[in-house]
């Protein structure tokens, strides 16, 4: 996940300002509060390990926030959730055969003894999700979240409504693009979330509600 923060023992290597990036929020001290108040004392090892890993790899900022997690954890336990779905992943991957910044998440996935439970398939999204159609699991999964490429988000949203089942959730990351939706409406990828963002409020198959967690964070629940 992100970047650790204080309270952690290793404040001056991936302080506040570290974390900071993955909100929405405009007060710094108040984003610190809120993970080290709420997230922090309630996050699983197997998590808070992964997180730390992943805080001294160059790309770091890639990993999903604590909170934005959390949220999940949360969603997860409330949908009795027992298959999930994830396009575009980063540390939390497994194999050891999968790239480096994946072979961080091995040994604690395997640590946490859930690599069974684990089904990595690498390449490009949209053959995989298709293969996945094709292999009868329409409907098996209650749970799905992407933060893939955003210009495909649209498509994906198409093949996670075959997999999803009705009343299942999907999580799209990064929907306000740092504000960039409004800021700079016409820059590629702001361009995309905004006809994306569109697309998904328009769509009857799901109920939509955008929040303000990390990056922008849209949830859609299935009903059709």
């Amino acid at each position: 996940m992100a970047a650790t923060g204080a309270g952690e023992g290793n404040k001056a290597a991936a302080g506040p300002a570290s974390l900071h990036s993955k909100t929405l929020l405009k007060s710094e001290p108040l984003y610190q509060y809120i993970l080290e108040s709420t997230v922090f004392p309630r996050e699983p090892d197997c998590l808070r390990e992964l997180r730390l890993a992943t805080a001294s790899h160059p790309m770091a900022a890639m990993a999903a926030s604590p909170d934005e997690v959390q949220l999940f954890g949360l969603l997860l336990e409330m949908l009795g959730a027992r298959n999930a779905i994830e396009v575009g992943v980063f540390t939390g991957s497994w194999p050891s055969t999968l790239p480096a910044r994946a072979r961080i998440g091995s040994p604690v996935i395997e640590k946490a003894g859930v690599a069974h439970k684990v089904d990595s398939r690498v390449g490009l999204a949209l053959p995989v999700l298709d293969q996945m159609v094709a292999e009868e699991n329409k409907g098996a999964f209650d749970f799905a979240f992407v933060d893939a490429d955003k210009v495909n988000f649209l498509n994906y949203h198409e093949r996670l409504l075959q997999l999803v089942r009705v009343g299942g959730l999907i999580a799209y990351d990064n929907t306000l693009w740092g504000g960039s939706v409004v800021a700079i409406p016409d820059e590629p990828l702001a361009a995309a979330t905004r006809e994306f963002n569109a697309a998904i409020a328009a769509d009857r198959r799901v109920r939509v509600c955008q929040l303000a967690v990390a990056n922008g964070l849209t949830l859609c629940r299935r009903v059709a």
